[in-house]
C-alpha cells in the first residue's frame, strides 16, 4: 500500500484544509466541494484527510459496517446482536467518473436469483463508504444516472437495489467530498446543494511558497515513507486536536444571537430552502469546537457563511461563485445584538479575544475563509488581453481593421429544445434521442460482454423451450448464460453545439451585436441545462479563431462571448473551414457525439484582395453538407435592403436560415428537423 502524502505537509490552501478538518470534526456538516484549476493538489489534500479520521467501531464480519452498539435491523448480513465490535480505520472510497451503476450500488447475481431464488448480493461502493468518506474526483463529469443514485443515497441515508422484483436495502451514510475544475463544466444544482461547504483553490503566485511546494513534493517522491516519518509528529498532533474537538462538539452552545445571524444571512443572500441555515449552524458549531470554545461567536458565523453559501447563491451557470463580504458584515452587525462596550472590560483594539489553539488548521493560520469571486486572484504579471483569459477583451491583432468595444449582450430568453433528429449513441444527456444504458426499454439482444440490464421476459422466453432437455424437475427455471438477454433502451444524449459567429465590421452595429450575443447566450444556457458540449469560433479581419475549444463549461463560453470585439473584414469561408477542422478532430475524439453547427452571420463575405469571397464561402459550406453536419444559419442582416445571402448559405449547408426574431419565436427543433430533411432530399435527388 502506498504511503499517502501527509496532510500537514500541504502548503497553503488554508480554506481547503479548514473545510476538510471541520468535516472531520463534524461529519454532519455535509462534505466539501473543492473547485479549482488543475494541478493545485486538490486530490492530494482530500486523500491525506483519510489518515486523520478517527477509527470506527463495526460489527465483526459485516460487509456493511454496521455500528455494534446500534446495528441496522435491515442489514443484508444481519440481524446482528448488539456487542462490542471491532475498530478499523475510516475508509476513503473513490468513485471513478466512469463507474457503472452496479459498481456503485452493488449487484445481484441474476442467474442465481432466477434459478435458485436466492439473494446473492455483492455490495458496491455505497456500502463500502458507509460511515466513511466517499470521494469523487472530477465530480462534475459524473454521469447523470450515477448522480441520481448519489442524490437518493444522500437524501435517505440508504441505498436500494432493485433487480427484476428482487430488492436489497442497506444503510449508506457517508461524507461526500468532490473535486472539480470549473472549466470542464458545472454541477447539477441538486447535487451542488448536497455539498455542505465549498472552497475555491488556486496556485499561489508567491515564488517562495511555490518553491516550498516543489521542494516538499520532490522529497516525498524520492522517499515517501521517510517523508511521512518526518511529518509524523505534526500529523499526530492534528489527529489529537480533531479528537478533542469531537469531544467538545456536543457541549458547544449555539445561542439565539448567533442563530438569528445565521437566519438573517441566509435570507439576505436569498438562498433556496433551509439546508443552508442548517449547514451554517453545524459549521459554526464545528468552528467553535475546533477553536476550543464552548460557545459560537460572530466570527464563527462569518466563517461558516463564507464556506457554506457561495455555491448556494448561484441562480444560473453564468453567475460567478462568491459572496459579497461587505453585505455579509452589514448583516452580521445588524443582527449581532451588540451592547455598548464596557470601558472597564474593553480589551482594546490590539487584543485578540480568542484566536483558537493554533490560529488555524495546523498552526499555520486559519485561512482567510472567503471564496474569491470568479476571475479574482493575484496578478500573474502576464500580458493582459490573452484569448485564454475569460472575461478579458483580447488585444486586437494587427491588420484586423477598425475595432469597436465589445457590445453587451441583451437579456437571455428561453429557447425551445434544440435536438438533432434520428437515433444517436452519444454520451448521456437530455437533448436528442439515443440508444443508452438508461431510459425506456425498446427491445432485447444478446449481451456484448457483461450483462448489465436484464430483459426478464426475453430471457425466460429464450430458456423455456429447453427446460425438458435440461432435465428440469423442480420449480426453479433452468437458466444458462446463453439464455440471458440484455435490454436495449432509448434515452437522451448530449450533443456538440458549435457556434460560428461573425464578428466583422458588418456586424459592428452595437444594437445588432448585442442582440446576437443575447441569442447565443440563450442557447448556451439551454446547452448547460441539457448537458451538451459547446464550442465557439469567431471570424473577422484576416481569419478565423477557435475562441473556445469544445467544452462542457458554458461559463467559459459566456465569458468569451461577452468579451468578443467586432471590426474588420468578413472572412466567412475561413470561419466555415475552421469549423470543419474542429468537427473533424472532435469526430476522432468522440465519434458517437453528434454535432450541430450554428452559424451567426449576415451572410456578407469580404476578404482582402479577393473578389470571389462569397463563392468561396459557398464551396466551404458544401463541404459541411457532404459530411452530413446539421446546421442552422441565424440571419443577422438588418436594414431596408436585404441581399438574402444568409439564406443562400443555409441552402448550401443543407440547413435552414432563421432571423433573430424568428429564433426567439420558433421551435429550434423544427429548424434542425428541416435541416436534416433538406439534406436527405438533396442526397435522394
Amino acid at each position: 500500500m502506498s504511503t499517502p502524502y501527509p496532510f500537514t505537509a500541504v502548503v497553503g490552501m488554508d480554506d481547503l484544509r479548514l473545510a476538510l478538518l471541520l468535516n472531520a470534526v463534524s461529519p454532519a456538516v455535509g462534505g466539501v466541494l473543492v473547485r479549482g484549476e488543475k494541478g493545485t493538489a486538490k486530490s492530494t489534500a482530500v486523500r491525506a484527510l483519510a489518515s486523520l479520521m478517527p477509527h470506527v467501531d463495526v460489527v465483526a464480519g459485516c460487509r456493511f459496517s454496521c455500528a455494534p452498539a446500534v446495528p441496522d435491523p435491515a442489514c443484508p448480513d444481519g440481524p446482528h446482536e448488539a456487542g462490542p465490535g471491532v475498530a478499523r480505520p475510516t475508509r476513503m472510497v473513490e468513485l471513478p467518473v466512469g463507474a457503472s451503476e452496479d459498481r456503485l450500488v452493488g449487484a445481484l447475481d441474476i442467474e442465481r436469483a432466477l434459478a435458485e431464488g436466492v439473494k446473492a448480493f455483492e455490495p458496491g461502493l455505497l456500502a463500502d463508504a458507509h460511515r466513511g468518506l466517499l470521494y469523487v474526483d472530477e465530480v462534475n463529469l459524473l454521469h447523470d444516472h450515477l448522480v441520481d443514485l448519489l442524490l437518493d443515497a444522500a437524501a435517505m441515508g440508504a441505498s436500494y437495489v432493485e433487480r427484476e422484483g428482487v430488492s436489497v436495502r442497506h444503510a449508506s451514510r457517508f461524507l461526500l467530498v468532490g473535486t472539480m475544475n470549473p472549466e470542464e463544466g458545472e454541477l447539477r444544482p441538486q447535487l451542488l446543494d448536497r455539498f455542505g461547504l465549498t472552497v475555491e483553490v488556486a496556485a499561489s503566485r508567491d515564488p517562495d511558497q511555490r518553491v516550498e511546494v516543489v521542494r516538499r513534493r520532490l522529497a516525498y517522491d524520492d522517499d515517501p515513507a521517510g517523508f511521512a516519518t518526518r511529518w509524523a509528529g505534526e500529523e499526530e498532533a492534528l489527529r489529537e486536536r480533531i479528537t478533542a474537538a469531537r469531544e467538545l462538539l456536543p457541549h458547544v452552545v449555539l445561542g439565539d444571537v448567533a442563530l438569528r445571524q445565521i437566519a438573517a444571512t441566509c435570507a439576505a443572500f436569498e438562498v433556496d430552502g433551509m439546508r443552508a441555515d442548517i449547514v451554517m449552524a453545524r459549521t459554526a458549531t464545528a468552528l467553535a469546537a475546533w477553536a476550543g470554545r464552548d460557545e459560537v461567536m460572530e466570527e464563527d458565523v462569518r466563517q461558516a457563511a463564507l464556506l457554506a453559501l457561495p455555491h448556494r447563491r448561484r441562480r444560473n451557470p453564468f453567475d460567478a461563485p462568491g459572496l459579497d463580504e461587505s453585505k455579509l458584515d452589514e448583516t452580521l452587525d445588524e443582527f449581532g445584538g451588540h451592547d455598548e462596550p464596557d470601558p472597564d472590560n474593553d480589551p482594546g483594539p490590539e487584543t485578540d479575544p480568542d484566536p483558537g489553539p493554533d490560529g488555524g488548521p495546523d498552526g499555520g493560520g486559519g485561512g482567510g475563509g472567503g471564496v474569491p469571486p470568479q476571475g479574482s486572484g493575484p496578478d500573474t504579471g502576464e500580458a493582459t488581453g490573452s484569448q485564454d483569459e475569460p472575461g478579458r477583451a483580447p488585444v486586437p491583432a494587427p491588420g484586423t481593421g477598425a475595432e469597436q468595444q465589445p457590445a453587451r449582450a441583451t437579456e437571455p430568453f428561453r429557447t425551445k429544445m434544440l435536438s438533432v433528429p434520428g437515433l444517436g449513441e452519444g454520451a448521456a444527456g437530455r437533448r436528442s434521442r439515443a440508444r443508452t444504458e438508461h431510459g425506456r426499454t425498446t427491445g432485447a439482444r444478446r449481451p456484448r460482454g457483461a450483462l448489465t440490464k436484464l430483459h426478464l421476459a426475453a430471457t425466460v422466453q429464450a430458456a423455456a423451450p429447453h427446460q425438458r432437455a435440461r432435465g428440469r424437475s423442480g420449480p426453479g427455471l433452468v437458466v444458462r448464460r446463453d439464455d440471458m438477454r440484455q435490454a436495449t433502451r432509448e434515452g437522451r444524449e448530449g450533443n456538440l453545439v458549435l457556434f460560428v459567429v461573425d464578428a466583422s465590421g458588418s456586424m459592428a452595429a452595437r444594437k445588432r451585436m448585442g442582440a446576437v450575443k443575447g441569442a447565443v447566450l440563450s442557447l448556451l444556457l439551454d446547452a448547460y441545462q441539457r448537458r451538451d458540449k459547446v464550442g465557439l469560433i469567431t471570424f473577422r479581419g484576416k481569419g478565423a479563431e477557435l475562441a473556445l475549444p469544445p467544452t462542457s463549461s458554458v461559463d467559459a463560453a459566456a465569458a468569451r462571448l461577452e468579451s468578443l470585439p467586432t471590426g474588420g473584414r468578413t472572412p466567412l469561408a475561413q470561419g466555415l473551414l475552421k469549423a470543419q477542422d474542429v468537427l473533424r478532430i472532435e469526430r476522432l475524439r468522440d465519434p458517437s457525439r453528434r454535432p450541430l453547427m450554428v452559424v451567426v452571420t449576415d451572410g456578407r463575405a469580404t476578404a482582402a484582395g479577393s473578389k470571389d469571397a462569397f463563392p468561396t464561402a459557398l464551396r466551404a459550406a458544401r463541404l459541411h453538407a457532404a459530411e452530413g453536419t446539421a446546421a442552422v444559419v441565424v440571419d443577422c442582416e438588418a436594414g431596408p435592403v436585404r441581399l438574402g445571402l444568409a439564406g443562400t448559405l443555409a441552402r448550401e449547408l443543407g440547413g435552414s436560415a432563421v432571423t433573430l426574431d424568428e429564433l426567439r419565436a420558433e421551435s429550434i427543433t423544427g429548424l434542425v428537423k428541416d435541416v436534416r430533411d433538406t439534406s436527405a432530399s438533396r442526397r435522394a435527388a
